[in-house]
């Protein structure tokens, strides 16, 4: 029984060495696009389901702000049936604390709000991930500032897409 315990807390310590030595999580926009696929020709969309925000207004917010970008694309909204991809996103937020400031008198380290939202494309027959586009980003949550962070969060990610020149 004592060489079964020691085994476990053995591997208990082994686990946790990586996750104490974890980097700082990277922000900004990320994509991963298939090779194979002419986004170009992308000229309808619909929406499914994904991982919305449970704020009804936020979840408003990122609609519109996919949609206008879409647009931007030359893409409009399919009025009957799938159209050429199905639009779908996930959201969602946490608290990072800054490991490397000095805590304040009581303690603490600093801890800041930080989104993430995931835009992705999908087959409308498989169902198969096309393009996904994500950005990691520390955000306001002031309710005055969330529409402009909403925004500007949707535009960098489409900022990203394959079509687009890089400048």
């Amino acid at each position: 029984m004592q060489r079964f315990t020691v085994t476990i807390a053995l591997c208990a310590g082994l686990a946790a060495a990586p996750a104490s030595q974890m980097p700082m999580p990277k922000y900004g926009v990320t994509v991963t696009a298939d090779k194979h696929v002419d986004y170009a020709k992308f000229k309808t969309y619909s929406w499914t389901p994904g991982q919305p925000s449970g704020d009804k207004r936020i979840d408003a917010r990122i609609v519109t702000a996919v949609d206008r970008e879409l647009g931007v694309l030359g893409m409009t909204k399919a009025t009957s049936g799938p159209g050429d991809v199905l639009a779908t996103y996930y959201s969602l937020s946490r608290t990072d604390v800054n490991l490397k400031a000095k805590p304040d008198s009581e303690g603490r380290l600093p801890q800041y709000w930080v989104g993430t939202l995931v835009v992705a494309l999908l087959d409308p027959e498989s169902r198969q991930q096309l393009l996904r586009l994500r950005i990691d980003e520390p955000i306001d949550i002031e309710p005055a500032k969330l529409d402009a962070t909403i925004d500007g969060a949707v535009a960098a990610l489409f900022a990203k897409y394959p079509t687009r020149r890089r400048k």
